[in-house]
């Protein structure tokens, strides 16, 4: 056993059918972890989950809305039921909507307070509801490990995704104050982080990144400009930093946000 073993640990991951959440997911059952995947798309999740199962792997995909605290409270006891436990939480449910993009015809003052609001819930509230879903059984335990997902767009402004920068910034503050909160109030063994990842294509931005032909479109050439390694995140980059958050080699470690980002959050363009 080494201390980035997750072997008899369950893990829940909210958006667990997506492009990035499942990658991670797939990166803790590898290391050992049973993983719950939750996703309010219920074929989707449970063809994920099938999809770990039959690498070998424990897992089970549970319908819910983490926008939803009822959802959440049935699929936390349905992971108590199946494994008795919730050791590790990874937040990646999250994302944009086209009416909350700031662009073309849509300005600033286009913008509505719906689109900004709905946006803000997915990512901020959604991050916290879960947390109050799955946390009490780490706290039960004495021990557990949240991991949030921010983004580049918490770290520096991005043009076009105004609501979801500031929420993704909301999230770093929330990350940082839970785990003050945990720490102080339930013990040294609840810790919670975050993954900031760059730039990564996945099923809502690949058009703003990539042509018809595969090629960067100019948003993703400035983009790949402005990151040091000189390409896209690869959805299994992420798997390393999420076992790592969620093991024992990181137990002296809360309130951090970590960059997976080939440098681009580094890097100041000359």
């Amino acid at each position: 056993m080494t201390a980035f073993d997750l072997g008899g640990r369950v893990a829940v991951v909210t958006g667990g059918a997506g492009t990035l959440g499942l990658a991670m997911a797939r990166g803790l059952a590898q290391a050992g972890a049973k993983v719950a995947l939750l996703s309010r798309r219920a074929e989707a999740i449970e063809a994920a989950a099938e999809d770990l199962r039959r690498s070998g792997f424990e897992a089970l995909g549970v319908s819910a809305d983490v926008l939803d605290p009822t959802s959440l409270a049935v699929a936390a006891e349905r992971v108590e039921a199946a494994w008795g436990r919730c050791d590790i939480l990874l937040t990646a449910a999250g994302g944009n909507r086209p009416d909350a993009i700031v662009f073309g015809e849509r300005d600033l003052f286009g913008l509505t307070p719906e689109a900004f609001r709905e946006v803000v819930a997915l990512n901020l509230d959604g991050t916290l509801l879960s947390v109050q879903a799955f946390a009490p059984a780490m706290v039960r335990a004495g021990r557990g490990s949240v991991i949030t997902i921010s983004s580049m767009a918490a770290q520096k402004p991005l043009s076009r995704v105004l609501g979801y920068g500031a929420a993704k910034a909301g999230v770093d503050n929330l990350t940082r104050w839970l785990a003050v909160h945990l720490a102080q109030s339930y013990g040294e063994g609840l810790r919670v982080n975050a993954i900031a990842p760059g730039f990564f294509v996945g099923e809502q931005n690949r058009a703003l990144l990539l042509g018809p032909d595969g090629q960067p479109t100019e948003r993703g050439a400035s983009i790949l400009r402005n990151t040091p390694m000189g390409r896209f995140g690869d959805p299994d980059d992420l798997a390393g930093t999420a076992v790592w958050l969620a093991s024992d080699a990181s137990r002296f470690v809360t309130g951090v946000v970590v960059p997976v980002d080939g440098g681009y959050a580094a890097f100041g363009g000359v």
